[in-house]
């Protein structure tokens, strides 16, 4: 008797991402996720989420939390999310996540979790003292995503071990409760421009909303002079730019900058650096600052005019909620069913 290969996943192709709404929206969060879900949601069905659920591993101010939701769902449209084509909502509307998570806690290995190098870079030396939210997060990232049997993921470098670890739950619970190929085993997308934009103060820190200096990113809804400023204050080295790519080996803030040009203009690193090789920051900056402003301004202009209405945003989130669950909830119940839940 020879062994047999697990029965592939036939359903629909399907995306699923989420941001957390931890903090106000950068040029990083811009180019390496809301520029994909705009162009995603024209290849395949989507669904984007603002991950409330995520973002209270650790402390978020409550009078805050609800604003910064539409804050992300405001960025989402205007970046060119259209809740028409995808859909759009807060994590914590479908309870069917939380749902989902608990039981695949109970699929997951603690030697799994064990292994997360997210969890050892944000809890440093205070381990203990860190919520069990924040070390068990990545299980509920897995429900986020197998909920709605997701099958493509949009995530930075710094989430593929959580991907991995989402196909591992849905491998083990498939072969645990005989379902060859009820949960699928999703595919990263990592590739393209602006996948990693580096602070504009360390290039070899990854932009954040939680960096403590306001001048080591620019965010969406930063102003002409304020984009235009941070450019003019990032750090660089007095080395003029290189004909070809190698030349900017250890010089991060360097590349950083030259990857920020070629992804903000659609065109590659070595075009950038034929363009402007041998010359200084002092002639690419300005350069650099003027395509920031071009593209990003009318983008935090649309999201100042999504706040403006917040009723709409929630409107549109409900609605979004509302179709997630259509999704959501036969899934969990054919989940009750395997296990062996009782039902009346």
């Amino acid at each position: 008797m020879t062994d047999q290969a697990p029965a592939q996943y036939q359903g629909p192709q399907r995306v699923l991402s989420g941001v957390q709404p931890s903090g106000a929206l950068h040029l990083g969060n811009y180019l390496g996720a809301l520029v994909k879900f705009a162009r995603l949601q024209h290849e395949m069905e989507c669904l984007f989420c603002v991950v409330d659920l995520h973002a209270i591993t650790v402390w978020q101010e409550p009078a805050a939390l609800a604003a910064q939701t539409r804050e992300i769902a405001a960025a989402y449209f205007a970046a060119g999310v259209d809740p028409a084509k995808a859909t759009v909502f807060a994590q914590s509307a479908v309870p069917e996540h939380s749902e989902l998570a608990w039981m695949f806690q109970c699929v997951a290995r603690l030697g799994w979790l064990d292994r997360m190098t997210q969890f050892k870079e944000k809890s440093g030396k205070h381990k203990e003292r860190s919520s069990v939210g924040l070390y068990t997060y990545p299980v509920l990232q897995a429900a986020d995503i197998l909920v709605y049997k997701a099958t493509h993921v949009p995530v930075g470098e710094d989430q593929k071990q959580h991907l991995e670890l989402t196909r591992d739950i849905a491998g083990k619970f498939n072969h645990d409760y005989d379902a060859p190929g009820f949960f699928p085993l999703c595919e990263p997308l990592i590739q393209g421009p602006g996948a990693r934009i580096m602070s504009l103060r360390d290039g070899a820190a990854k932009m954040s909303k939680s960096d403590p200096s306001d001048y080591s990113r620019i965010n969406l809804t930063d102003d002409a002079d304020a984009i235009a400023q941070k450019i003019r204050k990032a750090r660089t080295d007095p080395e003029p730019l290189p004909e070809t790519a190698e030349g900017l080996e250890g010089r991060a803030e360097a590349k950083n900058l030259v990857g920020i040009y070629a992804a903000l203009s659609g065109v590659s690193e070595a075009d950038v650096l034929a363009e402007f090789a041998g010359q200084g920051f002092g002639a690419f900056k300005p350069k650099l600052a003027d395509l920031a402003v071009a593209q990003l301004g009318p983008v935090g202009e649309r999201m100042r005019g999504f706040l403006a209405d917040p009723g709409e945003i929630d409107r549109i989130l409900a609605a979004g909620a509302a179709k997630a669950r259509e999704l959501a909830a036969p899934t969990v119940a054919e989940v009750k069913r395997k296990v062996g839940f009782w039902s009346a």
